[in-house]
């Protein structure tokens, strides 16, 4: 992957039809430190946490996953973590989010003046989104910005060979239930990191598609046997293999320190298509500016071309 400058790099490309396009279309990060006043602590009495299921990770951890909750009982807030080096959201180079058509449910093919899609096992990643500032209710309304690597470890926008693609980036706006859901494919592991997937939060789709004012920045963490079956089944992923048998959850530099809220569950086959589905609490964005790690992009790991990943 082709090194880009750390800060605003000059090849940011914007589509003739724009922000306006995109509205008119619609209807309408570490272990997080939840900072409570008095009546924050009150509305947090009155949840519970989550009951969610143990999966084994690496070397026997076991690990919480971020499993939808029926009940109406509190999930944790999602932790603040670092967007990486290739977010594609305007603060490092590219910003993809006010390009028309970044609004869409399927992130599979590159969009606006690119072509190419993404190869891959078919995935749908769900996130049901909770806003704890309102009791644990259900995110409705809020925005969320979708991206991770591609069969080989690329970004999309970044990686070598791909700086005119943007496929694997998307935007959806959470519907009455707090649910968004993309239709993509299974991200790779690439030398250093544990399987993910970065998403960010955002109080609406006009934020949101602005490119600007995130409430939450976070990742989600794939679960080991889900990665060991698709990576066995496709050869495209030959190289993810070996990747992940370096690896753990409790060494990856963004997952290391607790993954109990970024633990999502997976259903499905390689053949027919498997779901990512995870639980996503939501804190109010000054929490989460408190949780965000220290230092510049936080760790990483070597994606395919020796550029620091994340």
């Amino acid at each position: 992957m082709t090194n880009s400058p750390r800060h605003h790099a000059d090849e940011v490309h914007e589509h003739d039809r724009g922000l306006s396009h995109d509205l008119k279309s619609m209807l309408s990060r570490r272990r997080a430190l939840f900072v409570f006043g008095a009546a924050g602590a009150t509305a947090l009495a009155a949840c519970s946490t989550a009951g969610s299921t143990a999966t084994s990770s690496s070397a026997g951890a076991a690990a919480t996953t971020g499993e939808t909750v029926s009940d109406g009982t509190c999930v944790a807030a999602a932790p603040q973590e670092t967007a990486g080096p290739y977010p594609g959201d305007g603060s490092n180079g590219p910003n993809v989010l006010v390009e028309s058509g970044i609004v869409r449910q399927d992130i599979r093919s590159s969009f606006g003046a690119y072509t190419g899609t993404a190869e891959g096992v078919a995935t749908t990643i769900e996130l049901n989104l909770q806003d704890l500032t309102k009791d644990c209710a259900a995110g409705a309304g809020m925005a969320v910005y979708l991206w991770h690597c591609d069969r080989d470890g690329e970004y999309s926008l970044y990686g070598q060979g791909i700086t005119e693609q943007n496929y694997l980036r998307g935007v959806q706006v959470a519907d009455s239930a707090g649910t968004v859901s993309f239709t993509s494919i299974f991200p790779a592991c690439y030398s250093g990191r544990w399987p993910h997937i970065h998403f960010e939060v955002f109080d609406s789709l006009e934020s949101a598609v602005a490119g600007e004012d995130a409430r939450l920045t976070s990742q989600i963490a794939v679960p080991q046997d889900a990665c060991t079956t698709v990576f066995a089944y496709d050869s495209g992923y030959a190289n993810s293999v070996g990747n992940l048998s370096k690896v753990s959850l409790d060494s990856d530099n963004v997952f290391g320190d607790g993954w109990d809220a970024e633990l999502a569950t997976v259903s499905g086959e390689p053949a027919t298509g498997m779901t990512i589905s995870i639980t996503i609490g939501v804190a109010e964005k000054s929490a989460n500016a408190q949780s965000a790690p220290s230092g510049p992009g936080g760790g990483g790991g070597q994606p395919p071309n020796g550029a620091p990943g994340r």
